[in-house]
């Protein structure tokens, strides 16, 4: 079966992809400016009843604060990653596709950031977490941040992509034929 795929449908899906990886980093770095100017000198804020509360933490480690003396791995892994991103989305036109690529770029871009820019030095800096469910000292499960969701949710989306069927082509799999995705 041949097929092809329009110039517009991957210039709208490459646009997708810059707006919601713009968007990301943007929220990322306001929300952690603010947590950082207010909340790092104050009391946590209660939100939703105290289903989430919002604080002001520092992170050296990777998820779950993992691998904590190994800051200066991270900015590699993340630039590692947002380099695999920029290649994945030269053959992508699927705009569900477009939106979890680039969450996972403005999440791993906001990331990078930090270690980047933050102390304690340029690439070892720790990163600014701010939510954290059920209780305000982080008691109940990990402080984590914009970017942490956003990269989260994409990977979620992919995964959610790749079992439907769904190609960053466009093409839909069911079963032995391809067919174009709606």
């Amino acid at each position: 079966m041949t097929t092809t795929t329009p110039r517009g449908n991957r210039r709208r899906a490459w646009g997708l992809f810059a707006v919601v990886g713009v968007l990301v980093i943007g929220i990322d770095l306001a929300v952690k400016e603010w947590t950082t100017s207010v909340i790092a000198h104050g009391e946590p804020v209660k939100v939703l009843g105290g289903l989430i509360y919002v604080i002001y933490a520092r992170n050296s480690g990777a998820a779950f604060s993992m691998f904590s003396d190994l800051t200066w791995v991270f900015p590699i892994i993340a630039t590692a990653v947002i380099g695999w991103l920029l290649v994945m989305l030269r053959t992508t036109v699927s705009v569900p596709w477009a939106i979890a690529l680039g969450l996972v770029f403005g999440g791993a871009a906001g990331n990078l950031g930090d270690r980047i820019f933050r102390a304690p030095k340029p690439f070892h800096g720790h990163v600014v977490d701010m939510f954290s469910f059920l209780d305000d000292h982080a008691g109940h499960f990990p402080v984590f941040n914009i970017a942490d969701s956003a990269l989260t949710v994409g990977v979620a989306l992919a995964i959610l992509l790749e079992f439907t069927g769904r190609r960053r082509d466009g093409l839909r799999v069911t079963g032995k034929d391809t067919a174009p995705d709606a």
